[in-house]
C-alpha cells in the first residue's frame, strides 16, 4: 500500500449488503474510530455513557421515522464487523454532543461554463488522530446513483461526489443546536441520492435536524452553498463570478446575527478573506493546479488555510488532515493525505 494513498474500498448491492461489505473490509478502521471517538468524548466532555446512549437511541428513532432504509447499512456493518449497532450509530451522533466537534475547513465550488468543468474542494481541518480511520469509499447502491466519499470508516456519508453530478464539502457552522434529531450525515446521504439542488434543499428541509452545518455543493444546476440550521436551509448562489467560498461562519444575510452569538471557529474570517484574495483572478483562470496552490497557502502560518498545529487553547491540535479537490465531470477526487504543502495529491476515480 502506498503511504500517501488512502485505502479505496468499492461496495455494492442493497443497503444491508453494502453495510456487510463495509464491516468486513474495514473492521480495524471501524473499531479504531469507535474507540478513539469514545476516548475523545470521555476526555473532553466527561459525559456518562448512559447520557450518550440516550442521544443514540433517540436519534435512531428520528432516523427510523425519516429514512429507515439507511439504518440497514449500519445493521449490516454491525453484523460483519462484530461491533454493535449502537457503536455505529454513535459515530453518526458524536458531533451532536458538542457544538464544534466536526471540523473547521475552507471550501470552494466553481463552474467553468465554456469548458463544462465543475471543481469543488476543501481543506479538512480536524484532529490528526482520525487519519488512520480515514478511507476512500465508493458505494454502488441498487437503483440509486453510485457515489464516492473520503470519510472516516462507518459514517453513512461524508465529503464526496456522485455519478449524477452531485458533489459536497462540509464545514462546521457555529449556530444553535440540539442534542437529538436526524444526524447530518444521513441528510447528506439523501443529497447524494438525488441529482439537483432542489432535491438537496428538499430532503434536508424535510429532516428534523440536530445540528447546524454548512454544505458546499456542486450540482447540475451549478455551484451552491447551503447554510443549514436546525430551523432553516439558506441557499447561497454565485453572483458575478461562478465561484463560492465558505469557511466557518454564516454568510447569508438572514443568518448574520448568529455570528455574534458564537466564538469564531479557528480564524474563520481571515481564511475566507485569504481565499478570496487567492481566487480574485476569477473562474476563467482557475485550474486544478491554482486551486491546489490556494489550499497550500501559508499566510498567517500556522493559523493558515493550510493549517498546522499551534498554541491555540481550543483547537491548536487541529491541522489539515486531508485536502481534496473533485473534478465532477471527470469523476475524480484529488486527495492529499495530510497537509497539502507536504503530501502529493493522489487521484481516485469513481
Amino acid at each position: 500500500m502506498i503511504a500517501n494513498r488512502y485505502r479505496h474500498i468499492d461496495v455494492s448491492g442493497s443497503h444491508l449488503e453494502i453495510g456487510r461489505q463495509i464491516g468486513e473490509s474495514l473492521k480495524e478502521e471501524l473499531r479504531g474510530f469507535v474507540e478513539t471517538s469514545w476516548d475523545r468524548i470521555e476526555q473532553t466532555l466527561k459525559l456518562r455513557r448512559e447520557i450518550v446512549f440516550s442521544v443514540i437511541h433517540q436519534s435512531t428513532q428520528f432516523v427510523r421515522n425519516w429514512a429507515p432504509d439507511l439504518l440497514d447499512e449500519l445493521s449490516g456493518a454491525a453484523q460483519s464487523s462484530g461491533l454493535s449497532f449502537d457503536d455505529l450509530m454513535f459515530l453518526q451522533i458524536r458531533n451532536q454532543l458538542t457544538a464544534d466537534m466536526d471540523s473547521g475547513c475552507t471550501s470552494f465550488s466553481l463552474r467553468k461554463e465554456q469548458q463544462q468543468i465543475s471543481l469543488i474542494g476543501q481543506n479538512w481541518d480536524n484532529d490528526p488522530a482520525l487519519d488512520p480511520f480515514t478511507v476512500v469509499l465508493t458505494r454502488r447502491p441498487n437503483n440509486k446513483p453510485a457515489f464516492m466519499t473520503v470519510t472516516q470508516a462507518g459514517l453513512i456519508a461524508y465529503i464526496g461526489m456522485s455519478e449524477a453530478g452531485m458533489a459536497a464539502c462540509l464545514n462546521s457552522l457555529p449556530a444553535p443546536a440540539r442534542a437529538v434529531g436526524v444526524p447530518h450525515y444521513f441528510t447528506l446521504r439523501r443529497v447524494f441520492e438525488g441529482q439537483s439542488l432542489e432535491h438537496a434543499v428538499s430532503v434536508i428541509s424535510d429532516a428534523t435536524r440536530a445540528i447546524p452545518a454548512n454544505i458546499m455543493l456542486s450540482t447540475p444546476d451549478g455551484p451552491a452553498n447551503l447554510e443549514v440550521t436546525i430551523d432553516d436551509v439558506k441557499v447561497l448562489r454565485p453572483e458575478a463570478e461562478d465561484v463560492l467560498l465558505h469557511t466557518n461562519h454564516c454568510l447569508h444575510p438572514d443568518l448574520a446575527s448568529i455570528n455574534g452569538q458564537f466564538p469564531e471557529l479557528i480564524q474563520s474570517r481571515p481564511r475566507l478573506e485569504r481565499m478570496s484574495q487567492l481566487l480574485k483572478t476569477g473562474v476563467s483562470c482557475a485550474s486544478m493546479e491554482s486551486l491546489k496552490a490556494a489550499l497550500q497557502d501559508h499566510t498567517e502560518f500556522p493559523r493558515s488555510v493550510c493549517r498546522h498545529a499551534n498554541d491555540d487553547p481550543g483547537h491548536g491540535y487541529w491541522k489539515t488532515v486531508f485536502s481534496v479537490i473533485m473534478s465532477v465531470e471527470a469523476g475524480e477526487m484529488h486527495i492529499a493525505r495530510g497537509n497539502p504543502c507536504e503530501a502529493p495529491y493522489e487521484v481516485y476515480g469513481l
